[in-house]
C-alpha cells in the first residue's frame, strides 16, 4: 500500500521527473514543469496536491491535485500521473478518491471537473470509477506529441444537480446535446424549447486587432475591469492575452497556451455583446498566434451569445450542468469550440458512456461545415 501525503516544496524536483517519465517533454501544464507555479499550487489554501510514495523505497510514484480558487466552489482534477513502473496497482483511483473525499465530499466544493486524454481507455475508467460522469468532448483540444482530443468529466456534490435554474429556450442546434446530457446524467430539460438562433451581427468595419501579450499587465487590467468576478465565468483560467481594436472600444480577454497550442476565450469588456460581431477576427488573430483550438464557456441562458458563436463556426461540444451558483441556484454552461486544424478521431478511444457525446458532436460538426445538397425532382 502506497503512502499518501500532501505535496511539499521538497517534492518538486521528483515531481518534475515523474511528469517527464509519464508525459515526456511535451507536457503543456505548469503543474509538472514550472517550479514556481508548482510551489504556488502547493501553498494554495484553496487547492490540494497529493503524492504517493512507495512504502519500500520511499520513491515518489504518483501524483494528482484538485485546483481550486478564491470565491469559487468548483475545482479541477489535474496532473494525474502514475510512474510507468507502478501502474495497474490502482494508484490513480486511490489518489482521485482521496482528493474528492477531502475537497468535494467534505463540503469545500460543489463540483470537480477533469479533462481526460482519449488515447486510451484507462484515464476514462479511472475517473468513472470515482464518480465522475462524462459531459462531452473537446476535439483537438491540446497539442502534446500530436493533436489530441480530450473528454470532459465532472463529479457533483450531493443535491447540486437538483438545484439547477431552468432555461426556457436555447438555440435549436443545442437540443441534441441537451438530450445527450439528459440520458447521461439523468437531469431533465423538459421545459426547454429550441428556437432559431438570433441573427448574427455583422462587423461594423473590417479592422485589425491588436494582441497584447503581457501577462502581468493583462491580469491587472482584467482585475480592474472585473473586480467582482462578474461577466462570463471561466473557472481556473487567468487571462494572459488581450485583443482590442485601435480605438479600444472593446477588449477581449483570453488564456493562450503556446505549448499546448490552444486558447480559451474568457470574457470581453464592457460586456460580451460588445465583441460578438468580431469573433471571426478574434479567432483569426489567435490562430496566427499559434492556437489550433479555441474554446469558450457560455451560460446556457445567454441565447444571444450562443447564437453569435454558432454563427462563427463554433460547435457545442460539451455541457456542464450546475457549474456556477448564485442566489437563484446553479446555472448550466456550454462549451463551444472551433479548431482550425483537421480533426482526426481515428486514434480516439471512447468508452461506452462517452460514445453518445462523440456521435452528437459529429452530427453537429457535419451540420455546421458540410453543405446540404438539394435534389432536384
Amino acid at each position: 500500500m502506497s503512502i499518501l501525503a500532501p505535496a511539499s516544496h521538497a517534492d518538486i524536483a521528483e515531481l518534475r521527473q515523474l511528469y517527464y517519465a509519464v508525459y515526456g517533454p511535451h507536457y503543456p501544464a505548469p503543474l509538472g514543469t514550472d517550479p514556481v507555479e508548482m510551489a504556488r499550487l502547493i501553498d494554495d489554501p484553496h487547492s490540494l496536491w497529493l503524492v504517493a510514495r512507495c512504502p519500500d523505497t520511499g520513491a515518489l510514484c504518483a501524483s494528482a491535485a484538485i485546483h481550486g480558487e478564491p470565491g469559487s466552489r468548483i475545482g479541477r482534477l489535474e496532473g494525474l500521473a502514475v510512474h510507468p513502473e507502478h501502474r495497474s496497482g490502482g494508484l490513480a483511483a486511490t489518489l482521485t478518491e482521496a482528493l474528492c473525499a477531502r475537497m468535494l465530499d467534505g463540503g469545500r466544493l460543489d463540483s470537480v471537473y477533469a479533462t481526460v486524454r482519449t488515447v486510451s481507455a484507462g484515464p476514462q475508467r479511472v475517473v468513472a470509477r470515482n464518480g465522475f460522469r462524462p459531459l462531452g468532448l473537446l476535439p483537438n483540444a491540446v497539442d502534446l506529441s500530436s493533436r489530441e482530443s480530450l473528454a470532459l468529466y465532472a463529479r457533483h456534490s450531493t443535491g447540486v444537480l437538483d438545484r439547477r435554474v431552468p432555461v426556457p429556450a436555447v438555440p435549436a442546434p443545442l437540443l441534441p446535446l441537451l438530450r445527450t446530457v439528459e440520458d447521461s446524467l439523468g437531469v431533465t430539460y423538459d421545459g426547454t424549447t429550441g428556437t432559431d438562433p438570433l441573427p448574427a451581427a455583422g462587423p461594423e468595419k473590417a479592422e485589425p486587432l491588436e494582441m497584447i501579450e503581457a501577462p502581468s499587465f493583462v491580469r491587472r487590467r482584467f482585475r480592474d475591469r472585473f473586480p467582482d468576478g462578474g461577466g462570463w465565468f471561466y473557472p481556473l483560467h487567468t487571462p494572459n492575452v488581450l485583443l482590442t481594436p485601435e480605438d479600444g472600444r472593446f477588449e477581449v480577454y483570453a488564456y493562450l497556451n503556446r505549448t499546448g497550442r490552444y486558447c480559451s476565450l474568457l470574457t470581453a469588456h464592457p460586456d460580451p455583446a460588445a465583441a460578438a460581431a468580431h469573433l471571426e477576427p478574434v479567432t483569426r488573430a489567435l490562430t496566427r498566434a499559434g492556437a489550433g483550438y479555441v474554446e469558450a464557456l457560455v451560460p446556457l441562458a445567454h441565447h444571444g451569445a450562443l447564437s453569435a458563436f454558432l454563427a462563427q463556426g463554433f460547435v457545442a461540444s460539451a455541457l456542464y450542468p450546475a457549474m456556477r451558483a448564485d442566489d437563484d441556484g446553479f446555472h448550466d454552461y456550454v462549451v463551444l469550440s472551433r479548431s482550425t486544424e483537421q480533426i482526426d478521431f481515428r486514434g480516439v478511444v471512447v468508452e461506452p458512456p462517452l460514445q453518445p457525446y462523440l456521435d452528437c458532436y459529429l452530427s453537429a460538426w457535419a451540420s455546421t461545415y458540410l453543405p446540404t445538397f438539394e435534389v432536384a425532382s
